[in-house]
């Protein structure tokens, strides 16, 4: 290529005939005109193998012979020499030796070329091994496909296996995967195989040597564990092919159709419910159920620590005007009262956790999108009792509208408040009884106030009473009625329940 620029810029700038460009350049004139005509140079000529009369019919004894070669030890293989000999002894052949070399080593480059990687079978004994890996998944979450990442942890003598999906594969999901599955099993097993994961490995060194993470580090020292790595890349899949079938093998049988859920916990009651479902299934060539062996594994298991690993490390986090902190790519609501301030959060696999003194005031389930931000109403209701304009367009409301938190029976309720005492007193009784979740259980207050609304009353005390009777599993004192005039009224309360407290004689 270079030859053939000189020549054209030679011919260009001075002008040079083709006989002087071929002295100057020392090649044939035909390689002149070859690169006046084209700045690429021709092809190059291969010329057609030349065929071996005198190999004939021994060409394939010939393959034969180093065919099987392939399962004989390295150093008792054929050499050109010996099959040139072999062929001279054994075959009666007239052929040169030189093309008998020519012959295999070009059989030899074919063979190799073909040879599948072989495997040998391995016996795993009880609690002796895991294997451990990260698959992607796409889901339906809240209408919307999302893909999402499934940590697997196998033990490779029962074949148990825990599934557990996250938003991320970030480091946090990796550990929380571990305290999981660990969880699960009810034991430790001896040694877990690993690919390269950035989570476990800082650096592949030499050979099997890694520079492992230091927060990888405390959890093996936690839980006390011996890992191992494969090696990088495809030629390591082998080395822990039990855990690289087994997330294909889940995804087909229990991930098909696309799952829909409306959270990721939701999702992962369902993986949980699936792995209590494997364990009835036969692995091939086993007498024994995936549940019978891993019962029978049990025992050979490390016990649990009796503290469980933190896998969220503490981190300082500003709140802002809007009452969110930014932490992992994403914002999370906290109570009204600490905007402006620097908070505590801890940040999982699965979770996001705000602390204001070591006391914990927000939990959130992490978001698998960048940039995304998830709000919570109940944070925002003390503000919205000084604004009550603000809550029909907040995010905040969409969200617990999407998040089924906010119901048909809190949006009756709001409707007819805001009909009888106007749009910002009407918002103020429903914040009222939204207060009413921090302090009693939300199928009380949701009962109390379908009760309410067919009493047609929008008072946020009688919703508080009748959740509290609820809660407390106490008969009503009246039967409600919803008026069906004007001027009809519901019946009066009693006092016959206190009197018969009095008595001593109350059920």
């Amino acid at each position: 290529m270079e030859l053939f620029e000189r020549i054209r810029r030679d011919q260009a700038e001075e002008g040079l005939s083709v006989r002087a460009l071929a002295r100057r350049h020392q090649v044939h004139r035909r390689t002149v005109h070859q690169a006046l005509e084209s700045a690429i140079p021709p092809p190059r000529a291969i010329a057609p193998p030349r065929p071996a009369p005198a190999l004939g019919a021994h060409a394939e004894t010939i393959r034969d012979w180093l065919t099987d070669d392939l399962a004989a030890p390295r150093k008792q293989r054929h050499t050109a020499r010996r099959v040139w000999t072999r062929l001279l002894d054994e075959e009666g052949a007239d052929v040169a030796e030189s093309t008998v070399r020519a012959f295999v080593r070009l059989t030899k480059a074919q063979l190799g070329a073909q040879l599948a990687p072989v495997f040998i079978p391995q016996v795993h004994d009880p609690g002796e091994e895991a294997e451990c890996d990260f698959g992607e998944v796409s889901v339906f979450l809240a209408g919307e496909l999302v893909r999402l990442f499934m940590f697997v942890l196998r033990l490779s003598h029962s074949g148990r296996a825990c599934h557990v999906c996250f938003p991320t594969d970030t480091q946090e999901a990796f550990l929380e995967g571990h305290v999981i599955a660990f969880e699960r099993f009810g034991g430790i097993p001896g040694r877990i195989r690993y690919d390269n994961l950035r989570d476990a490995v800082a650096k592949i060194l030499r050979g099997r040597n890694r520079t492992e993470s230091e927060r990888f580090v405390t959890l093996r020292s936690h839980y006390l564990f011996d890992s191992f790595f494969c090696e990088p890349g495809e030629n390591g899949a082998h080395e822990k092919g039990g855990v690289e079938g087994e997330v294909g093998r889940f995804r087909r049988n229990h991930m098909v159709p696309v799952p829909k859920v409306r959270t990721i916990a939701h999702l992962n009651a369902m993986l949980a419910a699936a792995d209590r479902a494997d364990d009835a299934r036969h692995i091939a060539g086993r007498k024994v159920t995936v549940g019978q062996a891993a019962t029978a594994e049990l025992p050979s298991l490390r016990p649990l620590p009796e503290e469980p690993f933190e896998v969220g490390l503490p981190r300082l986090a500003k709140v802002d005007r809007k009452a969110r902190i930014r932490v992992g790519a994403a914002s999370y609501s906290v109570p009204v009262r600490l905007a402006d301030r620097v908070i505590e959060a801890r940040l999982t696999g699965l979770s996001v956790r705000a602390f204001d003194g070591g006391r914990l005031v927000a939990t959130h389930e992490r978001s698998p999108h960048r940039g995304s931000e998830t709000l919570v109403l109940d944070h925002y209701l003390e503000i919205l009792a000084h604004k009550p304009g603000a809550l029909p367009g907040s995010v905040p409301l969409a969200q617990a509208r999407a998040a089924g938190a906010f119901t048909p029976a809190h949006e009756r309720f709001w409707a007819m408040a805001r009909r009888r005492h106007g749009d910002a007193d009407g918002t103020r009784a429903l914040i009222e009884v939204l207060l009413l979740h921090r302090s009693m259980p939300f199928p009380a207050v949701h009962a109390a106030l379908d009760a309410v609304n067919k009493m047609g009353s929008v008072d946020p005390e009688l919703v508080a009473i009748e959740a509290r009777r609820l809660t407390d599993r106490r008969p009503p004192s009246v039967v409600p009625v919803r008026p069906e005039t004007p001027g009809a009224t519901r019946p009066k309360p009693t006092l016959l329940r206190y009197d018969a407290l009095l008595q001593g004689t109350a059920r």
